[in-house]
């Protein structure tokens, strides 16, 4: 997963960018990057590093420009390095930068045929070079020394047409403008607001609303699924359905866990559709749990905090906070490979004893992947005293790989995979685990929406949106995510880093 922002303004975009990636730091916390362009030169900062590390004064002086392009980047295909971090750049046509959000299912054909038949060299492992050099190539095909907005749009329409996966990408096109545009089936998040000033409107695209909220836009709506919006550098918006076909079907882990609870996406606030997860997962125990003994209910921090007051509400459980979360320690699926993982956990989070001791206690998180993290907060929960470890999960068993930008390990390596709910309690040490059943997970979701008919929910069902993701492919990818084949490759840390799990719990 990763996070991108795009802006046309009336003055200096970049202290805007910088926010807005600030606010979306969740997405991605590997890379981060600007680019922005002042007439005919544009201006660039990207490195390894949180949003605060990666920009100092200087840098920020130097991106100069009414329009820019910004990423935050957590990787799931290529390396660590900087070399990868985004926005990236190509000078012909006209000059491109280009920042994604996703992953191409059909990239190494692409990679191929951009040699042979195109004529680009591909530098990175990154399908977004891809991405970027198959627009590239589309847009020049125009053969013209000045293009439009018609040509802009024709362009992604060949993007469209070559490219299969989950994307959502900004674009800037030097002396013309920020185009962005979304896969057919709008898998990945995108959307758009705009803000009054005085000198004029200002226009920005990002992964999530939440970044238009904090900085003052309005916004406007998500950009569809299969669509193209042009903002040109006189403050004017275009849009066009480049797709045959477009299906709107989002990734509903968006809803589980990547997103911020404040965001809105397709229309669904993030937040109520996590109240509603709680809300279904304590019907399901109502209905094969009638006579559960649970004294409390505690949430995992932070995701899991809404759904878990919402299921205490429904089953008039009382609801506590029990675990002091850490904030100066990294997510845990950040760690570079298993054993740090490991150790993370007991650094991140730490009970508080009397809320534990003697009771019945369900522990309820958004989602379990790996099982590392639960099965050592089951143990923490047990060393403080508690009587009955229940663990409760507001998404259902992740059984298959997400190949749509979710970089998840190989099959083998997730916890539900080959197994019932009997032998995953067994397996973390709980008395007993509740899963969300998945019909019930759309319907939290769908309620927000009622024009939501589709999801795509491969990690839960292995059912892909795309209908390209063969076993081969699967078998492929498997290769290189599990952790004995990122060890193998000798690059240490830095590898097991570029293939880390979304979420490594």
């Amino acid at each position: 997963m990763c996070g991108v922002i795009g802006m046309v303004g009336c003055g200096p975009v970049n202290q805007s960018l910088y926010d807005g990636l600030t606010v979306l730091q969740h997405r991605g916390q590997d890379a981060a990057g600007i680019m922005t362009y002042d007439q005919g030169r544009l201006y660039l900062r990207k490195s390894n590093g949180l949003v605060r590390d990666v920009f100092r004064t200087q840098h920020m002086l130097q991106l100069q420009g009414n329009v820019g392009i910004g990423h935050v980047r957590y990787p799931t295909a290529g390396c660590a390095s900087s070399a990868e971090a985004q926005p990236f750049y190509v000078n012909s046509p006209y000059g491109i930068s280009l920042a994604h959000n996703g992953n191409l299912t059909n990239a190494e054909q692409i990679k191929r045929d951009l040699y042979l038949e195109d004529l680009r060299h591909i530098n990175t492992n990154s399908d977004s070079e891809i991405l970027l050099n198959v627009f590239a190539h589309e847009l020049g095909e125009m053969r013209k020394l000045h293009i439009d907005e018609k040509d802009i749009f024709n362009a992604v329409e060949g993007v469209q047409r070559r490219c299969r996966g989950g994307f959502a990408a900004v674009a800037m096109i030097n002396g013309y403008g920020v185009v962005s545009f979304r896969d057919s089936y709008g898998i990945r998040p995108l959307c758009f607001g705009r803000r009054d000033t005085e000198e004029g409107t200002e226009y920005m695209i990002a992964s999530e609303s939440v970044a238009l909220d904090v900085l003052g836009f309005e916004r406007i709506r998500d950009v569809a699924p299969g669509e193209a919006v042009f903002i040109d550098l006189e403050g004017n918006l275009h849009t066009r359905q480049c797709a045959e076909n477009p299906v709107l079907a989002p990734c509903i882990f968006e809803y589980v866990y990547l997103a911020r609870p404040d965001s809105i996406m397709d229309d669904v606030s993030v937040y109520k559709s996590r109240l509603r997860m709680g809300r279904m997962l304590a019907r399901k125990i109502m209905r094969e749990w009638a006579d559960h003994d649970i004294d409390v209910i505690i949430p995992v921090p932070d995701t899991s905090r809404t759904a878990a007051l919402d299921m205490a509400y429904e089953l008039g459980v009382t609801y506590r906070e029990g675990f002091i979360k850490n904030r100066y320690i990294g997510r845990t699926f950040i760690m570079p490979g298993q054993s740090v993982r490991k150790k993370s956990v007991r650094q991140k989070l730490n009970p508080i004893e009397l809320e534990f001791r003697g009771k019945n206690v369900l522990l309820v998180d958004d989602s379990v992947v790996r099982g590392t993290t639960s099965q050592q907060i089951i143990q923490m929960t047990r060393e403080v005293g508690a009587n009955k470890v229940y663990f409760a999960s507001a998404a259902p068993p992740v059984r298959h790989p997400n190949v749509y930008g979710i970089d998840m390990p190989a099959a083998h390596e997730l916890l539900a995979h080959g197994r019932d709910e009997a032998t995953i309690a067994e397996v973390i040490g709980a008395d007993r685990v509740i899963y969300q059943d998945l019909d019930d997970l759309m319907t939290a979701v769908r309620e927000g929406n009622e024009a939501l008919e589709r999801f795509d929910c491969s990690c839960f069902d292995g059912e892909y949106i795309t209908g390209d993701v063969t076993d081969a492919y699967l078998q492929e990818l498997e290769m290189v995510r599990s952790d004995d084949a990122k060890q193998q490759t000798g690059q240490g840390a830095a590898a097991n880093l570029d293939r880390a799990l979304g979420r490594a719990d």
